[in-house]
Formats: C-alpha cells, sequence, structure tokens
C-alpha cells in the first residue's frame, strides 16, 4: 500500500475511540503473520531489526540504511500501516529532515524520533542519556518540519528524559514535543500506574504506552490502558522473544534426535508465506 494511503489509515486509527494494539515487528514474515492475525497497526522494531538483521544489541549498531532498507521489505509485505523506528534522527537536524523523507518515500506511515544522545541504547537497559533540551525540541521541530513541507508521515516523538532527569523533566519534554507539532507522544520506561496517569493528564497528544515484557513500565490489560488514557499500546519484543524461545526449543529437539513437537505443517506454513495466494495469481494469469 502506498504511504499516502496508509498515513491517512493511520490518522485514522488515532482519531477514532479506544486503544489500538500494535504488536512490533523485525523483518517482513513478522509483519505478515500480524496482518493475518487481524491487527490494524504494526512498529518496526530498531531493537528487533538489529537484532534479526545484525545479530547485534539495540546500542546504535545498525545504520539508517539497514533500516530503510528493512522497512522496505517490512512495508512492502503488508496492506496495514507501520511506524518506523528512527532513533535519533541519525545526526543533526538536515539529517533528521532527510530521514523523515526516506521513511516515508519507503512506505512508512510513522516515524519515531527520540532525545537519546547517539549511539542510543534499548530504552529499558542502563546507561542510557538524553540531549540537552534544545537538541531535543530541534529534532522534533526538524521532524515536524519535513512533514509539513509535504512529506506524509506521523510523527512518533519519544523522550527517554524519565530514566535520567526524573518524571518532570520528562513530561516538559513530552508536552513541548507536542506544542511542536508531533502527531504522538512516546514517555519512554514510566515506573508505576501513577506515573502512567501522570503523563497521559499531562501530555495534549494521543500517548503511546510500551509494554515490555520484564521492562521498566507494569504490563497491564489494554482497557486498563484505555482508562488511564493511552492510545497505542507497543508490544515491542513480544514476537522476538517469542520467536527465540521456540527456536531454542526447535534446536534443542534436533540435538537430541527428535523432531520439534511445536512446528506448522508445510501446507500451513506455505499459507502463511503466500505459496498459495501466489500460485491463484499465476492460474489467473495463465486464464
Amino acid at each position: 500500500m502506498e504511504s499516502t494511503s496508509a498515513t491517512s489509515r493511520l490518522r485514522g486509527l488515532l482519531a477514532r475511540p479506544g486503544v489500538v494494539l500494535m504488536p512490533c515487528c523485525f523483518d517482513a514474515l513478522s509483519a505478515r503473520l500480524i496482518e493475518l492475525a487481524g491487527f490494524e497497526l504494526t512498529f518496526m522494531s530498531g531493537f528487533g531489526v538489529s537484532a534479526a538483521r545484525i545479530g547485534a544489541p539495540d546500542t546504535g549498531l545498525i545504520s539508517y540504511g539497514e533500516m530503510l532498507d528493512q522497512g522496505r521489505n517490512v512495508c512492502a509485505a503488508v496492506t496495514l500501516p507501520v511506524i518506523g523506528d528512527a532513533d535519533t534522527g541519525y545526526g543533526n537536524a538536515l539529517n533528521v529532515q532527510r530521514t523523515v523523507r526516506g521513511y516515508a518515500q519507503v512506505g512508512f506511515a510513522g516515524v519515531m524520533i527520540e532525545d537519546q544522545v547517539a549511539p542510543k541504547r534499548c530504552g529499558h537497559t542502563e546507561g542510557k542519556q538524553v540531549v540537552d533540551r534544545s537538541e531535543a525540541v530541534m529534532r522534533i521541530r526538524a521532524a515536524v518540519e519535513a512533514r509539513d513541507a509535504g512529506t506524509d508521515i506521523v510523527i512518533v516523538a519519544r523522550t527517554d528524559a524519565r530514566a535520567t532527569h526524573g518524571l518532570d523533566e520528562a513530561l516538559w519534554r513530552a508536552q513541548a514535543f507536542a506544542d511542536l507539532g508531533a502527531d504522538v507522544v512516546f514517555v519512554e520506561a514510566l515506573l508505576d500506574r501513577d506515573e502512567m496517569w501522570k503523563a497521559c493528564r499531562a501530555v495534549n497528544r494521543p500517548l503511546l504506552a510500551n509494554m515490555l515484557e520484564g521492562g521498566k513500565t507494569p504490563v497491564l490489560p489494554p482497557a486498563e490502558l484505555e482508562a488511564i488514557g493511552f492510545k497505542l499500546v507497543a508490544y515491542p519484543l513480544t514476537l522476538l522473544s517469542s520467536a527465540v524461545a521456540a527456536m531454542r526449543d526447535a534446536l534443542r529437539a534436533l540435538s537430541e534426535g527428535r523432531t520439534p513437537e511445536r512446528m506448522l505443517e508445510f501446507g500451513e506454513l506455505r499459507r502463511v508465506i503466500g505459496f498459495d495466494e501466489y500460485d491463484e495469481r499465476a492460474r489467473k494469469l495463465r486464464c
């Protein structure tokens, strides 16, 4: 689906009542599975792409070009809107604007820009640092200007300042990003329900909740997150963690001379990947 259509669908999801669940993908196959499961939105996780594509931690090792290439494949594989993780924007204000345009060109409906110091780190690990207020604001201003100059994409503005400067600073940045025109705001690594509630009351924009199993933020049911005031609910590593666990189990079985117990039948695997659809389209073209 073209970027303009995907962006319009994302804006429609943001405008309608209720929370939107957003399992995160890391490649084209995981994005396809999310769509086949009936979800309406996904997010291409930088943590996931770094792990799946280069086998490395989310510490700024993966490049803009690699993320763009992965995003091109992900967006081409599905019709649902995809938000792309763009880390710090890969440089100064002009780099941020190039990143926003590049993400839109490959089909992303949204792009997330954060205020960490480069190279960044996963939001739920130790050792994070954030840039000062002026640079944080500059990044989001640049992203919004690129959007308003004709780039059809949703801007998701993230702050990691809760871990480094406290809740008040994180909420100041979040509202500053909203005032600049960010479409969605994400305050990373809130510590409890009270902080989650305060964030939703302090920021005049749709907020994203990050439900990382084992992370710093409580993992709450969607109904409770909606009652608190969140709009988007991301599950950043649920699929990646589940896939790693399943592959480990399969490898253990093979090492013991056994066939893994939990496997798709070959016919079902063919269907999921798209062989049946491909064969049907080929038959029609021959007619």
